[in-house]
């Protein structure tokens, strides 16, 4: 072993810090590849809903891959209220696994995002010493729950499936048959659960192989020295960049539920107070929770407003615990924001993609060519039907893609699953080869982008066609009555709807973007057009070059550049 220069006995060599960083997020990078490659579930397989993050004994963030950011800020959430309320430090061994999809674990909602994504950490033992953990969160298709997939407008958490409190699934090495046999007797897919569920376990326990090599090559105090560093480093480098946003208040408001569907409007409200280089997010005046899916447990609504910050302060500087440490969040319990037991918390990111934009709304006014207009929000489509080959039920769709808003230097990303969802988008073919589906369209939505100086990302048209047995549709979408707004002067992009059996003579528009289940027929169409960005600056201001190339690729339509461009 190795001993690297140091340049005094309190600070580690930045040389060595820097391949270190480097490192530890390689190896959350490797243990999400793992995952990933070892799935039977398209969701994580195709979709890639899962993210791995590398925290210190304490479970403050050293490390993430760049995965779900809804998922990578709660991996660290979750492990501290395990150690903090549920398992101590002292009670964890070398070969043990934690497992748990609890939001309420500990007490509160500080736990998992929701029931279908459980959570496996694996301490990490230098000798006798606990020195890491290793995390994982994936999206598990179906975990139990009333309606498969847990969708549906579940009204408590019992309906939404089995829930784990933080309990070893292997205990010193030794795996624990029977809580396994527990979980597997909660899901109407044993077979993809147990393939998924040894993945995930296997996923974070080779990363002890990788971190103890890092050690041995560096030596452990210096390792130590790096973690706590890099920690110090990027709250300097955050507290720097809030230095630049004015000192003041700033507030703003969002709705959600913004058709008036199961009591809608509600209402998110924010306070910002900036002083100096701390920053406080205050909830305060938020509408209560409600008996619908769509509440947010305090758990990812921290993680909404880390990742604003993030976008914010920018992405040079490595994403770990001491990008938290300025921040402060004031989120009264039982509202929307802070969801208490028993709320159900499936479809929370409803509230979470709201979130960002209440963010973003309420720091444009101090700081706009920092942040973005409104985006497409929170798009669920899904269906299950029963496969006429297997006759066994099965889920298909995806988590949908949209217009993103603009920036002040840039028009937003055309079709994309935006923000804290940043799933990819499924391959068609593999759908149409494990589904009983067909695909019949995937295009770009003309004249959805938000005008602008810069125009808001253009969201889709998807449709397919369903072919197995008794159908149903779980279709979930927002801003179709309260546009995606632009900033600083840039237009609204256009609202989202869902058609059943577009031009045909039973053709039907659901009322509403988000509800319960929908039941179909067999040979049903599903037309999803999905909102586009807002704009950012006036449209007058466009160069119209970039209309002209808006126009030639299709994005917009004549009538359209002349209304909004004077094209």
């Amino acid at each position: 072993m190795t001993t690297p220069f140091v340049l005094d006995n309190d600070r580690a060599d930045p040389v060595t810090m820097e391949i270190v960083r480097n490192g530890l997020r390689a190896i959350a990078q490797r243990i999400t590849r793992r995952m990933i490659r070892a799935a039977n579930s398209f969701i994580i397989k195709e979709m890639e809903d899962c993210s791995a993050s590398i925290l210190d004994a304490d479970g403050s963030l050293l490390a993430e891959e760049a995965g779900p950011p809804i998922q990578l800020n709660t991996v660290g959430i979750c492990l501290k209220t395990i150690l903090e309320s549920v398992l101590p430090k002292s009670e964890w061994k070398p070969g043990d696994v934690v497992l748990t999809n609890d939001p309420y674990a500990g007490g509160g909602s500080l736990g998992s995002t929701h029931t279908n994504d459980y959570i496996a950490y694996a301490p990490i033992f230098y000798g006798d010493t606990l020195v890491a953990f290793s995390g994982l969160m994936v999206h598990h298709m179906d975990v139990g729950g009333m309606n498969m997939a847990t969708r549906g407008w579940g009204r408590e958490i019992y309906q939404e499936g089995m829930r784990l409190p933080p309990l070893k699934i292997v205990k010193q090495g030794v795996f624990d048959e029977d809580l396994l046999g527990v979980i597997l007797n909660n899901t109407r897919t044993p077979e993809v659960l147990l393939n998924d569920l040894h993945a995930q376990i296997s996923s974070v326990q080779v990363a002890a192989d990788d971190l103890l090599g890092m050690i041995d090559r560096y030596g452990l105090g210096q390792m130590l020295l790096c973690f706590r560093d890099l920690m110090d480093y990027s709250e300097r480098q955050t507290r720097e960049q809030l230095r630049i946003v004015p000192d003041g208040e700033y507030s703003h408001e969002e709705p959600v539920l913004d058709d008036g569907n199961h009591g809608g409007p509600y209402w998110l409200r924010l306070k910002i107070i900036k002083k100096g280089d701390d920053i406080v997010f205050d909830f305060t005046g938020t509408d209560p929770q409600i008996k619908g899916p769509i509440n947010s447990p305090m758990a990812t609504t921290l993680a909404a407003v880390y990742y604003v910050c993030r976008t914010i302060t920018g992405s040079a500087i490595p994403s770990n615990e001491g990008c938290k440490r300025a921040i402060e969040v004031i989120a009264p319990s039982g509202t929307l924001v802070n969801a208490k037991h028993p709320a159900a918390v499936y479809q929370r990111m409803v509230v979470c993609h709201s979130i960002v934009d209440l963010v973003m709304g309420a720091l444009s006014q101090a700081v706009p060519e920092r942040v973005m207009a409104d985006s497409c929000g929170c798009l669920y489509n899904f269906a299950n039907a029963e496969h006429p080959q297997t006759g066994r039920r099965v889920t298909f769709g995806e988590v949908v893609p949209g217009g993103l808003g603009a920036t002040a230097y840039a028009d937003g990303i055309d079709v994309i699953a935006c923000h804290v969802t940043n799933c990819h988008i499924p391959p068609i073919e593999s759908m149409e080869i494990e589904s009983p589906v067909r695909y019949l369209a995937r295009e770009l939505r003309t004249d959805s982008g938000g005008p602008g100086k810069y125009r808001g990302g253009v969201g889709q048209r998807l449709q397919y066609q369903v072919l197995g047995k008794d159908p149903n549709l779980n279709h979930t979408a927002q801003k179709s009555v309260s546009l995606p707004q632009g900033i600083a002067g840039g237009l609204p992009g256009d609202g989202g709807r869902w058609v059943i059996n577009e031009g045909m003579p039973s053709e039907r528009r659901l009322p509403f973007a988000i509800s319960d289940v929908e039941p179909l027929q067999v040979g049903d169409t599903v037309t999803h057009y999905t909102p586009g960005g807002g704009g950012f600056g006036s449209p007058l201001q466009r160069d119209p070059k970039a209309v002209a190339a808006d126009l030639r690729a299709g994005l917009i339509t004549s009538e359209h550049a002349s209304r909004y461009y004077r094209i």
